[in-house]
């Protein structure tokens, strides 16, 4: 009788599985263990669950097995740091999970110490942590190495789907186990196979050997001749059916600096994944292991500085290659410009410092979409190279290339490299049924001959097993498959660039839009908003800083520390709102900490200001204006009160002002129902919501329907990805907020009028304030949520009198337009989308923008501005956005495009108001220490020089123009050129004139 193949397969998949309970030849198990320091037995509970616990015990190897062939098998109950200490002292650190639980003895005395807490990789708490498993094993290696060749070539006929090797592949396989002389004493046999899953449902086994043989000389012999046979036979098969496809395969252990844990964990987390990278490459010298991220070596430093002088011998040796030019790996989406180029500045700087080397390649696996603004930053920070998977998650449209051109808005082009691997993504296994796929899904095959692939337990860390290490080794003698080997990233994406120097590449311009976790534009929203404010606040006081130091003060202390804090809380699983409870108190605690120290720098340097002012006298007000925009007279004064008159104030010009001087620019009037000033007249319905919105200088009503009208949907309840996703579909079951618990006219004075509206929506509470200043261009709604409800998304809408097929939102550096109709698969995907402070729908002549101080999600479709105020899902925080936030945003109509009329400076203001301060004894005045000509500019920061004493002045064309630009500085200092965001000079890049969307630096100095 003639079977199938696939019933040939089943059968040695059947007879290989027998090998695995003879792969110990004998076992120890190890007792005396404490917990704590006290005695605790082998499958007993753990005392405690709670925290960092310690297990300790001692053990010998039997005298006749060779140390080099024992293992020590462990499971504590948990995710371990454990220390195996020889009988020289020497200590050996491993990481211990459920992909890591044996290890190799260097001494056959040793004593064994851990760091132990009570989860999986994942976060998961183990709710009945016991002290499963402690033994010493004598491994047979050679039946070790056949039933893994086994498996392997099981798995590759499974994966070449039809090859004509495979018949092959079962032949010889069937032959080496027909090969193999075997035990079947009764008693020793069933002890062996006793584990087994079939064994196991038998309703009540005989009583068991407790040390059953192993294998004698003849049968072991048998083994090694089968596993030297199949290996030449692979190798003949590897001629006659050469690899299809190359592989570059880099060990990696994606640790997310938080998630579903705390971040004290990760820092455990990486030690563990850390020590056992390193103790791979004692085993193998071919294998090679990448890791991103400065900060994470910065934190190893503290914890664990003889860990990182090890890693950095590594890195010198080449096996370790550190990777990526970041802070940390940030969210792209939501950050701001400066933001990102301080990612680069100080990952590229640490990198360089503590191990000599400067990164070309940009590794952000992860990150949920990527803001245009990265090429050029990229290249400025001596990245040509860029490296994701994220894109091949987008639900609804494939994206067209894998290898390709990302041009970036003013044109920089970096070469980027995705893998599809649909055996988890960037966590590769070493393994035929990962590789077969990945190379075929490679798109770009006939343009580069290698794709890379990462292998690794990653997301929770743990990193690359012994097994993943054998398994190469073996692969490289197999047929048809893809060749694999380990390799640099570097090295694989510089002959990447050689082939596209050859050959014509897809270039992919702008945004690279994720289409799938549109919510983490909006879900922990208080984070958001502290992390905006942090930004901020810390430009905000380098601005001020440089001023006073432009005016003749003392250089600027630098707040790299404090930057460090809130590039750590970008992390693309922090500010998208996808992490536990407990990562978000600590972040709140880290940015209040961050706002504070950045508002006591702005109060020093305006003190630092006022010093180097003329003295005076009189009840007087200092003002500074931090921005490159001209600024209409707006303050908040100590006492609360509001300054909204006539005057303007020139760009980054300080001003010390006569109070009594502030007159209100005249024609505001309000009542319960309307507010009106020289531009705008707002009037509300009777439910609260805006009927009518007149912009004044145009005659154009702005609204065609009602304005800042309240929805919540109550069914945000997605497939999957709880706090990450929001179904195309939400908007189905919608519930206009119209009842009114109260609406009242609570300030009318010249500078400023406001309404104040309650609304109630089940068990939650909305409070906002519509103001509009004497002076004002916007009506701002200050919004004060009281939320204690589940599963509601909540947003406003307002339908505008404007028709346009695209609209433009701000991102990092720029804007980008998006489309307002869903024509094509790509239009319909993209119904949620970032926006920065603003986004705006215009025609010619005329429009409406909908600007924001911390919020991230907007939808525009036809004439509809839509802004997400709330999320409150229930994983991975059941609590997310409970209770009070406040926050504010505005509606804006304008005359001409949005850039003609003034919506980024309107933003810019909303962000970050003028600058006041009472002065007693500073004469009346405006200064102006620094100035710019020609086109408009926006200000991305003015900080201190990271070497010297200069300050570095950055500023980006924001509306895709090009001009002459200069700037004129005061007396004694000199303009030293462009410089990179790394502050290194930038020769080819001519000193004056802005291209579009162009980030440009000066050193300047005195």
């Amino acid at each position: 009788m003639s079977l199938t193949l696939a019933q040939r397969l089943d059968r040695i998949r059947v007879r290989m599985s027998e090998l695995e309970h003879w792969r110990a030849r004998e076992t120890v198990q190890i007792s005396d263990w404490t917990f704590d320091g006290e005695p605790i037995a082998i499958g007993a509970a753990w005392p405690r669950k709670d925290g960092t616990v310690s297990f300790a015990a001692s053990a010998r190897v039997p005298e006749h097995w060779p140390v080099e062939e024992t293992r020590l098998s462990l499971n504590l109950g948990g995710e371990s740091l454990i220390t195996i200490t020889d009988e020289a002292g020497n200590e050996t650190r491993l990481g211990l999970d459920p992909y890591h639980q044996e290890f190799r003895l260097t001494s056959p005395r040793i004593k064994i110490s851990s760091e132990t807490v009570a989860r999986l990789p994942f976060g998961e708490p183990v709710r009945a942590p016991r002290l499963e498993r402690a033994n010493l094993l004598w491994l047979d290696g050679p039946v070790d190495r056949l039933w893994l060749l086994l498996r392997q070539i099981s798995e590759a006929v499974d994966t070449l789907e039809g090859h004509e090797v495979i018949p092959h592949l079962i032949d010889i396989a069937e032959a080496a186990m027909r090969g193999l002389d075997w035990p079947s004493s009764t008693a020793a046999y069933i002890a062996r196979m006793s584990p087994s899953v079939g064994q196991q449902k038998i309703w009540r086994l005989p009583e068991l050997e407790t040390a059953p043989e192993s294998l004698n000389q003849g049968q072991r012999a048998s083994v090694v001749a089968a596993y030297d046979t199949l290996i030449k036979e692979l190798k003949q098969l590897r001629e006659r059916f050469p690899p299809q496809g190359e592989i570059a395969l880099t060990g990696h252990a994606h640790i997310d600096l938080a998630w579903l844990w705390p971040y004290r964990e990760t820092r455990r987390k990486m030690r563990r994944t850390f020590h056992t990278a390193l103790s791979l490459m004692e085993q193998s010298s071919d294998f090679r292991f990448n890791q991103s991220t400065a900060h994470y070596y910065n934190q190893i430093a503290e914890d664990d500085p003889e860990l990182l002088k090890r890693i950095v011998e590594r890195v010198k040796e080449g096996q370790w290659e550190t990777l990526g030019g970041m802070w940390v790996e940030p969210d792209t989406n939501m950050p701001t410009g400066e933001s990102l180029s301080r990612q680069i500045l100080y990952g590229q700087r640490y990198f360089e410092k503590t191990f000599g080397v400067r990164h070309t390649v940009c590794w952000l696996p992860d990150c949920f979409g990527f803001s245009g603004a990265l090429p050029q930053l990229l290249r400025q920070g001596g990245m040509k190279s860029f490296f994701t998977i994220k894109v091949n998650w987008s639900e609804t449209n494939k994206f067209p290339a894998d290898l390709f051109w990302w041009e970036g808005l003013d044109g920089s082009r970096v070469l980027t490299h995705t893998f599809d691997n649909p055996m988890h993504g960037y966590n590769g296994f070493v393994q035929p049924d990962c590789f077969v796929p990945t190379w075929r899904n490679f798109q770009q095959k006939d343009k580069h001959e290698t794709t890379l692939l990462a292998v690794g337990y990653g997301d929770g860390g743990g990193g690359v097993t012994p097994e993943m290490i054998a398994r190469e080794e073996q692969l490289r003698a197999f047929p048809a498959l893809p060749a694999a080997r380990w390799t640099k990233v570097h090295d694989f994406f510089e002959g990447a660039h050689k082939s596209a120097a050859e050959k014509e590449l897809t270039t992919w311009q702008g945004e690279i839009y994720l289409e799938l976790h549109r919510a983490t534009l909006t879900s922990q929203s208080v984070v958001k908003r502290l992390h905006r404010k942090a930004e901020r606040s810390l430009i905000t006081a380098e601005t001020l800083a440089g001023l006073a130091y432009l005016m003749g003060g003392e250089k600027p202390a630098s707040l790299e520390n404090e930057w460090r804090v809130v590039l750590k809380n970008e992390f693309h699983d922090i500010l998208p709102g996808s992490s536990i409870a407990e990562v978000y108190a600590d972040s709140a605690n880290e940015l209040d900490g961050v706002i504070a120290d950045g508002q006591a720098a702005q109060a020093s340097a305006l003190a630092a200001i006022a010093k180097q002012l003329p003295s005076g006298s009189g009840s007087n007000v200092l003002v500074v204006n931090p921005s490159l925009d001209e600024r209409p007279m707006r303050l908040t004064l100590a006492d609360g009160s509001h300054v909204s008159s006539r005057d303007s104030i020139a760009p980054l010009a300080i001003a010390v002002i006569d109070i009594a001087s502030l007159k209100a620019r005249p024609g505001l009037s309000a009542s319960s129902s309307h507010l009106e000033n020289e531009t705008l007249k707002v009037t509300l319905a009777k439910d609260g919501s805006i009927s009518s919105i007149l912009h004044k200088p145009s005659g154009r009503e702005a609204l065609e329907g009602a304005g800042n009208r309240l929805f919540v949907y109550p069914a945000d309840k997605p497939r999957n990805w709880d706090a990450w996703d929001v179904e195309e579909d939400y908007a189905a079951r919608g519930e206009e907020i119209t009842a009114l618990d109260s609406i009242e006219l609570i300030e009318n004075t010249a500078h400023r009028a406001a309404i104040k509206i309650v609304r109630t929506w089940r068990h939650s509470r909305i409070t906002q304030i519509l103001s509009l200043g004497a002076n004002a261009r916007r009506l701002d709604i200050q919004t004060e949520l009281d939320w204690h409800d589940r599963r509601a998304f909540l947003r406003t809408l307002t339908d505008v009198a404007v028709r346009n097929a695209r609209a433009t939102c701000e991102c990092a550096y720029g804007v980008v337009e998006r489309p307002t109709h869903s024509n094509t698969s790509w239009d319909a995907a993209m119904f949620e989308a970032p926006a920065h402070r603003f986004a705006d729908l215009s025609e010619p002549g005329f429009g409406v923008a909908i600007l924001n101080d911390a919020k991230y999600g907007h939808s525009i479709r036809g004439n509809v501005l839509g802004l997400s105020l709330l999320r409150s899902p229930i994983y991975p925080d059941p609590l997310a956005d409970e209770g009070l936030q406040s926050f504010t945003y505005s509606l804006m109509p304008h005359e001409g495009s949005w850039h003609e009329g003034g919506v980024r400076e309107e933003a810019d203001d909303l962000n970050q108001p003028l600058l006041a301060m009472a002065v007693s004894d500073r004469a009346v005045g405006a200064w102006q220490p620094i100035k710019t000509e020609g086109i408009d500019a926006a200000l991305s920061a003015i900080k201190p020089c990271e070497d010297g004493d200069g300050l570095i002045l950055r500023v980006y064309e924001p509306a895709g123009r090009r001009g002459a630009f200069g700037l004129t500085l005061p007396q004694g200092w000199r303009n030293e050129g462009t410089v990179s965001i790394l502050e290194e000079p930038m020769r080819d890049v001519p000193v004056d004139g802005l291209m579009p969307f162009q980030v440009k630096s000066w050193r300047i100095s005195r």
